[in-house]
């Protein structure tokens, strides 16, 4: 049975690469609204209103959760996740706007396209140099073409090949683990994987609602990429597993398991089916291991010794 400190170690690598997610992105994150209107860079509000008033100019406005109002000048893109986006002043490029409505007054302009989920409001007098255009039409994937696919296919590939030789180095107990659970708690390991994958997103959606949960959350689902793809390597290498098995080298058996869904990964939609399914696969079978680890280690604490008798 593999040791709790080799799953520790496996969370370790996991949390110093999130870690350098959120470091990486804090910086941006943490200057205030007056610092980016002086300094005419960017202006990004996580939640709340976003307003770039008359006379001011900054370069690209993103705002996570909460409406836009430009009055003055934004000299790149409009970026609003969940809002709506109010245009008086100068949009220089484009509009994107995901989830609310756009109004472009009379007078302003947009120097590119306008992309939103609904259909803009544009004001007579009001200058759109570009065209009008929805989300779905504007992020079709269909666009990029099979050299695209195929890109993000093979640096895909490369990345979990990357990551799961890493967690084997650092955290070979992770080997018979993930293996274990997979075969002796199959059952279990989909279920508490279909759990971590679906309600991870609703509780950083949750948490992004709350002032006080808004940065957890905000983190929260920039590591949910990592999150999966961690899942999904430990999916491979449970399914390598039943192929090769032990006392076989764990790095042959992750290689046949990631090379199995790899090439699957290349058949359109099917593709995207087994990378869901390996994914919930993974996940639960960290879950299940952790688990029954903690449960080895609390059984294997040895009981305090009886009190001596009170003399007399």
């Amino acid at each position: 049975m593999p040791s709790q400190s080799s799953i520790r170690r496996a969370v370790l690598v996991v949390a110093m690469l999130c870690a350098s997610i959120v470091v990486s992105a804090a910086p941006a994150l943490s200057q205030t609204n007056d610092d980016r209107n002086r300094s005419g860079g960017e202006q990004v509000v996580l939640s709340g209103d976003l307003v770039v008033p008359n006379g001011q100019s900054v370069s690209t406005a993103v705002s996570f959760n909460g409406d836009a109002t430009i009055e003055g000048t934004v000299t790149e893109t409009l970026v609003v996740f969940n809002g709506g986006a109010t245009i008086r002043g100068t949009v220089r490029q484009d509009v994107v706007v995901f989830n609310g409505p756009v109004v472009v007054e009379s007078g302003a302009t947009v120097g590119g396209d306008i992309v939103s989920r609904e259909t803009p409001r544009v004001a007579d007098g009001a200058d759109v140099q570009g065209k009008i255009t929805g989300v779905a039409a504007r992020f079709d994937w269909e666009d990029v073409g099979l050299g695209g696919r195929f890109a993000w296919w093979l640096g895909y590939s490369i990345s979990t090949l990357i990551l799961g030789l890493l967690l084997l180095l650092f955290a070979p107990g992770l080997d018979r683990a993930v293996s274990e659970a997979a075969r002796r708690r199959l059952g279990g390991s989909i279920g508490l994987g279909v759990a971590v994958f679906v309600l991870t997103p609703i509780v950083a959606v949750i948490l992004m609602v709350t002032i006080v949960g808004l940065p957890l959350g905000l983190f929260l689902l920039l590591a949910l990429a990592l999150l999966y793809t961690v899942g999904y390597v430990s999916g491979a290498h449970a399914i390598g597993r039943f192929i090769v098995k032990q006392p076989s080298s764990r790095y042959v058996a992750f290689l046949v398991g990631w090379g199995i869904v790899r090439v699957v990964g290349l058949v359109p939609i099917l593709g995207g089916l087994v990378w869901t399914l390996v994914t919930i696969l993974g996940l639960g079978a960290l879950v299940v291991a952790a688990r029954r680890g903690t449960r080895r280690e609390e059984m294997l604490v040895p009981a305090a010794p009886p009190p001596f008798p009170e003399r007399a």
